[in-house]
């Protein structure tokens, strides 16, 4: 006994019209909802034919869903980018924290060696301390 089998372009149409079907409320298998799994029992396919042989048709139906995978890559493509973004103006505001703490790390060092140096002329019983009362 030998079936013959459809052609890759007229499984292809069977599977299209079959999407069309549900969409429009028409399905022969009273499905309503748009799936994957709604077209294959639509067309008398399994999902795994339509996943494996017909990936456009399988977009079609995300895309009918309202969930089509270019528009969730590109999604998260714009997302990506302002994320580095971000990132890169984070890493620049650490580099001038950075550096800005350097500079009050310089400037402290001064001030404690002024410090030092003012408590050792302070404790000097040579120095005499002067008011500093003008008249």
């Amino acid at each position: 006994m030998k079936t013959t089998r459809k052609t890759s372009d007229s499984r292809e149409r069977d599977l299209r019209l079959a999407l069309a079907r549900i969409q429009r409320g028409r399905a022969h298998t009273g499905e309503s909802k748009v799936t994957i799994a709604a077209v294959a029992r639509e067309a008398g396919v399994s999902t795994a034919l339509i996943h494996n042989h017909y990936p456009n048709v399988a977009e079609a139906v995300r895309e009918a869903q309202g969930r089509s995978s270019r528009a969730q890559r590109d999604v998260k493509h714009q997302d990506l980018i302002a994320e580095r973004e971000k990132n890169k103006l984070l890493r620049q505001e650490l580099e001038e924290l950075r550096l800005k703490t350097a500079d009050l790390a310089s400037i402290n060092e001064v001030l404690m060696a002024e410090l030092r140096a003012l408590k050792a002329r302070s404790g000097d019983l040579k120095i005499v301390a002067l008011s500093s009362h003008k008249t």
